[in-house]
């Protein structure tokens, strides 16, 4: 039977939170270094995008199966869905695992942990025709578990999942015995402070953080889960699971080590100072240096660190105790289309030559189109939307004289100059008082900017929809500003002129793995595109997310979870010529008319099976056809 323990949450900052924090206190920020005009940070350096690692809820179809020229030929080989474990629930399916006849789905809902449907789902997949659910391992109330790993260890089948809080919870993760999946054993559940000394005198206390990726690997007789956690320093930690019952911290990493080694350890105030600095000071809109995910090697002694803009840093771990740095990818001029880094997931070769790096970026087409997945922060006393720098450009250009109303997705005028348009919209997330299902409606007043010693424009209204420009200030202090001003709601307008791509995939040759080359990069029509099309609707979301590599005799393929492009097979066999071969996405709204929406893969070892999560639509079970995958 399952079950769930509730357990006490201390305080936790964020890292935005560390962001403010650094700034207010010593006065410093990113330098200008960003090519892009709206690069996500205002120009006091604090970080107004949400925890780089947080998923996007924007929605769409595409019906694009073609590559960007020179990506190579498609379609050598088909991937059919043969099995479906059906949650057809928006956004809410996260990532997904298989071992020993079940699969394992993690959720992002919305009531999150505490809800019955928040956890981790479990399928027997034993027959993958006719998947059928067990049950649900619950989150802790108030938590979220966006990743799940299970493998075989020398103490039995263990489970462990993550934890961020989402409602007050607590962050971390759990372990579970699943010898029998259908009853699984709760062993121990594990909080995570900051490791660093100084934290508390740079950032405030860092207690009791989020998350958000795990990895199982054994060594002989000991057993480890190497883990990203939401901590500044040190995002990688690394416990002793021997004896699960009693998680064991035996080391941890973080990329402030690649910037100057020895920083923690030397107890240096300004030299961890400079490195905090250092880890919020990246590239382009998400400019931070915070560990997103790992990928540990079947021997256990490598671990790949998808480390965002710090790039892709790769760690012998044969000493568990005493990680030592082998070498650091990055490429910041060709790695991307966009000169972002983002370095999100990996995945080595069997031997280790090749590694498959995907980037993830949702600061496309924001000209045109309302960026997603951004916070208000907290202490805002309004509802708000988030919307494109063209629907900015049209208020500034008529300041008063309309009337409308704002809800989660749009932005509707219905009198005035602008009369009958209606702009895309997202609803801020960590807001107050959201939207939700409602709207608020009134007059439209263009305030300016609306940071702290901004003039209001236009004053005199009372009840109205403030609209503000983006920067220069965080969105809370706009929001405050605004409802002073006598606002009801807010829209703020993006600033940026010009419309970005999406992201993909580099393909890097590790013969000589203290020296990786770029190899070759990767994207879809649309991930390349800056604008959208009808190859590409506006309501697209073209990043590409997670990736597996395995290798089937003499080749190497990479399988992708690629949001709202599908589910790809790639042939990176020759990591300077990659190519896809096989494309799985449905147009036609498979998940109770909503579009495919893939989130994570699981690729089944000697078999042409393969796992995908849909956001939208739970469990999906492929069979790969074609030579080298099964009969046709």
């Amino acid at each position: 039977m399952f079950f769930l323990q509730t357990r006490q949450r201390r305080s936790a900052l964020s890292l935005i939170s560390f962001a403010v924090l650094l700034v207010a206190a010593f006065g410093f920020g990113p330098t200008a270094a960003h090519d892009k005009l709206d690069d996500g940070l205002d120009d006091k350096g604090v970080l107004e995008l949400p925890v780089y690692f947080s998923a996007a809820l924007a929605a769409s179809d595409n019906s694009s199966n073609a590559n960007v020229p020179g990506s190579g030929a498609i379609g050598s080989k088909t991937l059919d869905v043969v099995g479906r474990g059906v949650r057809n629930v928006g956004d809410a399916t996260t990532d997904v695992w298989a071992y020993g006849g079940y699969a394992y789905t993690g959720t992002f809902n919305s009531p999150c942990g505490g809800d019955p449907d928040a956890g981790i789902w479990v399928w027997d997949v034993h027959n993958k025709n006719n998947p059928t659910f067990v049950g649900v391992l619950p989150s802790p109330t108030g938590s979220r578990t966006n990743d799940v790993r299970v493998n075989g260890m020398n103490s039995g089948d263990v489970l462990v999942h993550s934890n961020e809080s989402c409602a007050g919870g607590p962050g971390g993760f759990e372990i579970y015995n699943v010898d029998d999946p259908a009853n699984p054993v709760a062993l121990a559940s594990v909080r995570i402070d900051d490791p660093n000394p100084l934290t508390p005198f740079i950032f405030g206390p860092v207690t009791d953080v989020g998350v958000h990726n795990l990895w199982l690997f054994s060594q002989s007789n000991r057993d480890y889960v190497g883990v990203t956690t939401e901590t500044a320093y040190g995002n990688f930690h690394i416990y002793d699971i021997t004896d699960p019952t009693a998680p064991v911290l035996v080391s941890f990493f973080g990329a402030e080590e690649t910037f100057d080694p020895g920083v923690v350890a030397s107890g240096d105030f300004t030299r961890n100072l400079n490195a905090a600095l250092w880890l919020i000071d990246g590239f382009g809109a998400s400019a931070n240096r915070f560990l997103h995910d790992v990928t540990i090697s079947a021997d256990g002694t490598e671990a790949y660190l998808a480390n965002w803009d710090a790039g892709l840093i790769k760690l012998d771990i044969s000493d568990p105790a005493n990680p030592q740095l082998i070498s650091v990818a990055i490429d910041v001029v060709n790695g991307s289309l966009d000169g972002e880094v983002n370095s999100h997931s990996v995945w080595p070769s069997a031997d280790g030559s090749i590694v498959v790096e995907g980037e993830e970026d949702f600061t496309a087409w924001e000209a045109s189109i309302a960026p997603g997945n951004v916070t208000f922060g907290n202490g805002n006393p309004i509802p708000g939307v988030m919307a494109a720098t063209t629907t900015g450009d049209a208020f500034e250009g008529s300041q008063t004289g309309n009337a409308g109303s704002i809800t989660a997705s749009g932005v509707t005028v219905t009198l005035g100059p602008l009369a009958e348009l209606t702009y895309s919209a997202n609803e801020f997330t960590g807001n107050n008082f959201p939207l939700g299902a409602g709207s608020v409606a009134g007059d439209f007043v263009w305030i300016g900017q609306a940071c702290n010693g901004d003039p209001i424009l236009n004053p005199g209204g009372t009840s109205y929809i403030a609209v503000v420009r983006r920067g220069a200030c965080t969105f809370a202090e706009k929001s405050v500003n605004a409802s002073n001003a006598g606002a009801a709601a807010i829209v703020v307008t993006n600033n940026n002129p010009v419309s970005t791509p999406w992201s993909g995939l580099r393909i890097w040759d590790y013969s000589d793995d203290a020296n990786p080359v770029l190899a070759s990069t990767f994207n879809t029509v649309c991930s390349a595109s800056t604008e959208p099309s009808a190859e590409c609707p506006a309501n697209g979301t073209y990043s590409v997310h997670n990736v597996v590599v395995e290798n089937k005799g003499n080749k190497v393929f990479a399988y992708v979870s690629w949001y709202w492009d599908g589910m790809l097979v790639l042939d990176v066999t020759d990591p300077y010529n990659v190519f896809e071969v096989a494309r799985y996405l449905d147009t036609s709204g498979p998940n109770d008319g909503m579009a495919n929406d893939f989130w994570g893969v699981y690729k089944e070892k000697n078999s042409p099976f393969l796992f995908g999560s849909d956001r939208n639509g739970g469990l999906y079970i492929f069979k790969l056809k074609g030579k080298g995958f099964g009969k046709k």
